[in-house]
């Protein structure tokens, strides 16, 4: 394979360094696909401890004729300029720099610029609908540990879950999810400014979920009749495969064009999965392992099965 190092932002406030990955041959041009990043800062490689999930499917689609674009999300590359955005959304954080990337892989001629998808992960996954209406133009989508839900719901659900572990911190997260579902109650109502007021643990902007949650993936989805992959561990602790993978089939499984893939056995990260517990998540993601041919061959099909 062939890998060559990119600024996607270049002589913007905000140039992040990524990497393009090439499959040995391109004599003719070849698809491509952006990488999306989940939540929160991440590195090129969205890089969970022991786990780089983007590299790995940077090097296997190579194998399979697939170029790629990964890169730096903005929190990571750029953490105390964006901290000190008092209005942060997720268009800031993520959206404009994916359209970036994708038009970087367009300016390259080795590039089939008729086939450039959107590869989200997690977070990710939730925006590629987005990203595609607001600019992207992309072929397809393919989403990867996407829920249909809103954020704010997801996180309220996460420390739900982390309750009814056996932990000794049942009462203090009991107390915490009050106190976030308290925070987050009538976020639809607010005014944007008293949105834009209100912290969610003293970082983000209620705002923040406020503008994200106002229109869904499910809704950007039923809008839009591209090419979609949707993809789930089964043993996924923080998308969870009989939640969001199954109400997904249910709001969308009419769609044109939709393909849903279950990975038995695989986590958030699809990878062989070591607990089910979602307080185990730093040991889950501390011992090393890699994305398999079962993933890479199916996102590969699924992009040549619509060239």
């Amino acid at each position: 394979m062939i890998r060559e190092h990119v600024i996607v932002g270049l002589g913007t406030e905000f140039p992040l360094q990524g990497i393009k990955t090439f499959p040995e041959d391109i004599s003719t041009p070849v698809p491509a696909v952006v990488m999306v990043h989940g939540s929160g800062p991440s590195d090129r490689d969205e890089r969970v401890m022991k786990l780089t999930p983007f590299k790995d499917l940077a090097d296997g689609l190579a194998g399979k004729g697939i170029a790629s674009i990964r890169y730096d999300k903005r929190t990571f590359a750029h953490r105390r300029k964006m901290a000190r955005l008092k209005d942060l959304t997720v268009k800031e954080e993520t959206i404009e720099d994916a359209i970036l990337a994708l038009e970087l892989l367009r300016e390259d001629p080795r590039i089939d610029n008729d086939n450039i998808y959107i590869l989200g992960h997690s977070m990710g996954a939730m925006l590629a609908p987005r990203i595609d209406a607001e600019g992207g133009n992309a072929k397809g989508l393919i989403m990867m540990a996407g829920t249909p839900y809103r954020l704010e719901e997801v996180v309220l659900r996460q420390l739900k879950q982390s309750r009814g572990s056996n932990s000794a911190l049942k009462w203090v997260i009991g107390l915490e999810n009050k106190i976030i579902a308290k925070q987050f109650a009538g976020l639809y109502q607010m005014t944007d400014e008293e949105a834009k007021k209100k912290r969610f643990g003293g970082t983000l902007p209620l705002y923040y979920f406020k503008e994200m949650g106002q229109k869904t993936a499910t809704d950007y989805l039923l809008e839009n009749t591209k090419p979609v992959l949707i993809m789930q561990g089964e043993r996924d602790f923080q998308v969870l495969a009989d939640d969001d993978f199954r109400k997904f089939r249910e709001l969308i499984g009419d769609r044109e064009n939709t393909e849903f893939k279950l990975y038995p056995g695989l986590d958030h990260v699809f990878v062989e999965a070591l607990y089910d517990d979602i307080l185990k998540a730093s040991k889950e993601y501390s011992v090393e392992r890699h994305i398999g041919e079962a993933v890479t061959g199916d996102i590969a099909e699924f992009i040549m099965q619509h060239r």
